[in-house]
């Protein structure tokens, strides 16, 4: 008798979404953020972008094959983290840093839990937090764009030398770094450069222009949701807002949100899927978090930044999240659980 019915266990919600079709997205979503790191920064940023690619996915090949387990690298996942790793470090950052924090990335963070879809932080950012405690002079060589080998931040007559399109002679504090030391209006870069990206930051954390245009295809694609990112930069935006340096409602709220990597961090990496809560209620959850413990760091710690902390702090609490924010099963009695 042939069997007309499949009984199977919940979830019954099918997608013709995979893996390397939402990855694919991703990168596509990235693309622009490469485009304006290059013209701010030179062909030196495309070439960091490159080696990081190659050393994550060379690193998850190789790991994979002496693990005698299958080979994933054409999920692209691998290429998303090597990308995303590229974007959180400075376009002056040795080489062989970069593939360092490749393999902590894709070994440490990612394959030693079981690969894709198990890792309980951000790899990107993992790796990055590590990099940074290990060489924190070369993580922060905050250089400033040079554009037709111009550092923008000096004027065509006292230009300096460029090598590899990157100033060997000017390095500039970035907005974030201004306001932590206490700077007033008139030393911060104009509004426009910031959101634009003409300042001194990481390769891909400068442009916000670049990447709001990347986050609206992955919101069109619905391939993330909008709850995490917009929770994030609301907060920030209202909480250094209402306490600014020189008293309440006094704050910089927009420099802050395009400014230090949050665009990058809440579209990008907070979204992440195996690192953050399913449930709409604890997105919310999450996003806010992300939110107050950056402005903390931002404005009581001793760190200008605080996307990357904040965002792996909230995924080592993510679990917790949605124990507590997962919807109750029908039929099920109050209290069983």
């Amino acid at each position: 008798m042939n069997n007309t019915l499949t009984v199977s266990s919940s979830p019954h919600i099918t997608s013709n979404e995979s893996v390397s079709r939402i990855m694919l997205d991703v990168i596509l979503a990235l693309i622009p953020a490469a485009i304006a790191a290059v013209y701010f920064f030179g062909w030196r940023a495309a070439l960091v972008i490159v080696v990081s690619v190659i050393s994550s996915v060379a690193a998850e090949a190789i790991y994979q094959k002496l693990m005698k387990k299958p080979v994933t690298i054409k999920d692209l996942s691998a290429v998303v983290t090597g990308i995303l790793l590229a974007y959180n470090l400075p376009p002056t950052i040795p080489l062989w840093i970069v593939v360092i924090g490749a393999v902590i990335a894709i070994i440490l963070v990612k394959q030693i839990f079981g690969g894709i879809g198990h890792n309980f932080m951000n790899p990107a950012l993992a790796a990055r937090a590590i990099l940074l405690a290990a060489w924190p002079v070369e993580m922060t060589d905050w250089q400033s764009p040079v554009i037709d080998g111009v550092s923008a931040a000096t004027s065509s007559a006292t230009s300096s030398a460029t090598v590899d399109g990157i100033s060997s002679a000017t390095s500039g504090a970035t907005p974030l770094a201004i306001l932590k030391s206490g700077g007033v209006w008139a030393e911060l870069p104009p509004l426009w450069d910031v959101f634009i990206g003409k300042i001194g930051g990481c390769i891909g954390e400068i442009s916000a222009l670049a990447l709001l245009l990347g986050a609206a295809y992955l919101l069109f694609r619905r391939v993330i949701s909008w709850r995490i990112p917009i929770t994030y930069i609301a907060t920030v935006g209202l909480l250094t807002w209402i306490f600014g340096n020189d008293g309440l409602f006094t704050g910089h709220g927009l420099y802050h949100i395009f400014s230090g990597g949050l665009i990058l961090g809440a579209f990008f990496m907070a979204t992440d899927y195996p690192t953050s809560p399913v449930t709409p209620k604890g997105q919310i959850i999450m996003g806010i978090g992300c939110g107050i413990i950056t402005t903390v760091i931002r404005l009581v710690g001793g760190y200008p930044g605080g996307v990357s902390y904040s965002i792996l702090i909230m995924n080592v609490a993510t679990p917790l999240i949605e124990r507590y924010t997962r919807p109750r099963i029908y039929g099920e009695v109050r209290g069983n659980v």
